[in-house]
């Protein structure tokens, strides 16, 4: 008998030989395709089918309709004010927190005593549940015992108190400052790791040729930082633009519409309404929307990275 006839498995070809290289890495992943797919790519595809449809819980109506939801959302006037308010408050929030989450990771990328402890406290309006921060908020910013108003009035900068959460013209702006209370620390925290990633050589020939500090920042920081900077952006934007859980706890969409965003609107159409068909519309809407913002932001990046190149 041969020595390989004695040997359990030699001259028996293993699976991962018998198979090409690119096969076997698909058969890999194969598991983590079907759980992508089971639980994103399934509801997309059937949500842009109920988009089609006039389906509802009330009339009990189940058929197809085209393009008549499509139709419907071009002239709602509800849709459009909260696709606005949607696109605002990404805007003005993103653009808030990434320039104070800069200034953060600027301050935190320089050596001083206790620095790990402020980077660790640093986190913990980001860490804490949305629910907790929009009650909170909701306190600080009460109409009649708010210590907002309390300080503003000791302070002799309002007369009375302001109503914040009650009024159109104040309502939308509170929840973006409750926004980027809660979600600066992790803009600081991914701008802090690009910072860590410039060269030090860079900096430090750069001032022993006299260059200040925002020149250093300006000619050599930013233009590194950059990419960190977009992909960073992008994150943030398309989560922003799905907010809800802040606004639904502080305002609900109001007063008179004037927080409604296209998150609380789908809700609303899906769950108050059961109109599934016209709220997967909205739903669709929503999600082609982030993808042109996703889109704008990756060929802008492409092209800051040609240009660098």
């Amino acid at each position: 008998m041969s020595a390989a006839a004695t040997v359990p498995g030699i001259g028996r070809p293993r699976l991962g030989k018998a198979l090409p290289s690119a096969l076997w890495a698909l058969l890999l992943l194969t598991p983590a395709f079907v759980s992508l797919a089971s639980v994103s790519f399934y509801p997309i595809v059937n949500g842009l089918y109920l988009s089609l449809t006039n389906t509802s819980l009330i009339t009990q109506e189940n058929e197809f309709s085209g393009f008549a939801n499509y139709v419907q959302l071009w002239g709602d006037a509800q849709f459009w004010n909260a696709w606005w308010h949607t696109m605002w408050f990404t805007a003005a929030s993103t653009v808030l927190e990434t320039v104070i989450g800069l200034c953060m990771a600027l301050i935190l990328c320089e050596a001083f005593k206790g620095r790990g402890l402020v980077r660790a406290a640093m986190l913990v309006p980001w860490a804490m549940p949305t629910v907790v921060t929009s009650k909170m908020f909701g306190w600080l910013f009460d109409g009649q015992n708010g210590i907002i108003n309390y300080i503003l009035l000791h302070a002799g900068l309002i007369d009375q108190n302001i109503n914040w959460y009650g009024s159109p013209d104040t309502a939308m702006t509170t929840i973006i400052i409750a926004d980027v209370w809660k979600t600066t620390p992790f803009m600081a925290l991914l701008l802090l790791t690009g910072l860590q990633t410039v060269p030090n050589s860079l900096i430090e020939a750069a001032r022993m040729d006299g260059a200040k500090g925002w020149i250093t920042f300006w000619y050599i920081r930013l233009p590194l930082l950059m990419p960190t900077l977009l992909i960073a952006g992008l994150f943030r934007a398309l989560d922003a633009f799905r907010v809800f859980d802040l606004v639904y706890v502080l305002t609900g969409g109001g007063p008179a519409d004037s927080t409604e965003t296209l998150s609380t609107l789908s809700y609303k159409v899906l769950f108050s309404t059961l109109q599934f068909g016209y709220g997967s519309a909205v739903s669709t809407a929503m999600f082609v929307t982030e993808g042109i913002i996703a889109l704008a932001f990756c060929l802008y990046l492409i092209r800051q990275i040609r240009r660098a190149q």
